[in-house]
């Protein structure tokens, strides 16, 4: 589509802004924009003459937030305020209101979304010497999640410098997370909703070390990883679950199984804890996938559980004749090497096959 600056708003959420939101939006207005929206998160009467000064100019819209809600809730504000009242709008760039997104970059984004019609990242240089330590460990961390996870190759996965066209607006509404998950949220949804995604290099800006951001290391951290916390706590429990029902089908039926009776108690076991895997995963980690048919998804899930099962007795197998030995230490390493690269396998299969939405 072609460029028009006119028709691409700003969306800049905001909780407790100082100076520097005004300067951001004048720099936003230097560079061309004409239709700025601002979301007051709920930052309380002190700091409203800052938003009642913005809003004065004509180019500002401003929403505003009884109470603080978070940044992904802001954003939805927009979103929705923004396929309701702009029909001829092209699309939106989201970015922060305290300097650390530079008005040429935000212009940049612009123009890159209506090159490629897809959403535009502004992703930073990590390798600089000016980014802290908690910044760079953070981002590299959660690029190597993506990675394993989702298989998703982003450089910058925490950038508030977005750009999306307007057709996507809808999809945006329903990613789940109100706080600084949505953004982490939003990037999983992407394949869901057929978004291609760009990268846009920016300036790598930050202001006495990021102190003015309400980014809570831990809480938030916590929010962010949420989907994969959920995925390794459910294999917990479903391995809890594996042990405790294969000692109760042993003490009750192993005298009258006989030989078999290992045999049979650790197959049962297995089932019942699979079984709950299921219902587990289903409810709580990939709940969007709990609209299909039950019995559908659940052949799916345990069609994949018996390749997996294959994988790793085959792939264990594979490399004991390679190595050439019979050593249990050697082995049991084996299995964990292999086991651990399909649990990553088996995320990313469930998401995109099992319990896809």
């Amino acid at each position: 589509m072609e460029f028009d600056i006119t028709r691409i708003t700003v969306v800049i959420p905001s909780y407790q802004p100082d100076e520097k939101l005004k300067k951001t939006f004048s720099g936003l207005v230097e560079a061309g924009f004409t239709d700025i929206l601002v979301v007051d998160d709920g930052g309380g009467e002190r700091f409203a003459p800052i938003f009642d000064e913005l809003k004065r100019d004509p180019r500002c819209t401003l929403l505003v937030h009884e109470i603080n809600r978070g940044k992904g809730a802001a954003l939805k504000t927009a979103f929705a305020y923004l396929r309701d009242h702009r029909p001829d709008s092209l699309g939106c760039v989201t970015a922060d209101g305290d300097g650390q997104h530079l008005p040429e970059d935000v212009l940049s984004c612009a123009k890159r979304m209506c090159e490629t019609d897809a959403c535009v990242l502004g992703v930073r240089d990590f390798s600089l010497p000016e980014v802290p330590k908690r910044s760079r460990a953070g981002n590299r961390i959660t690029s190597l999640v993506f990675r394993l996870f989702c298989g998703m190759k982003i450089s910058d996965t925490q950038t508030g410098l977005r750009a999306f066209p307007r057709r996507y607006y809808s999809g945006l509404l329903t990613v789940s997370g109100d706080r600084y998950e949505y953004e982490t949220n939003m990037l999983l949804s992407a394949k869901r909703m057929e978004m291609p995604i760009k990268e846009e290099p920016i300036s790598t800006v930050y202001i006495d070390e990021n102190r003015a951001s309400h980014f809570h290391p831990f809480r938030d951290s916590v929010r962010i990883y949420s989907f994969i916390l959920k995925y390794c706590l459910s294999s917990v429990a479903s391995a809890l679950v594996d042990l405790i029902a294969f000692y109760l089908l042993f003490y009750f039926f192993g005298a009258q199984l006989g030989r078999t009776a290992v045999l049979v108690c650790t197959f049962g076991a297995r089932v019942v804890s699979a079984f709950v895997n299921f219902m587990i995963n289903r409810s709580v980690v990939f709940r969007g996938g709990a609209e299909r048919r039950f019995g559908a998804t659940l052949a799916r899930y345990f069609l994949l559980a018996v390749c997996l099962i294959l994988c790793s007795t085959g792939l264990v197998s594979l490399l004991k004749v390679l190595v050439g030995t019979e050593h249990p230490l050697l082995l049991t390493f084996f299995k964990m090497i292999v086991d651990t690269v399909l649990f990553l396998c088996s995320f990313r299969i469930q998401k995109n096959w099992v319990f896809r939405d």
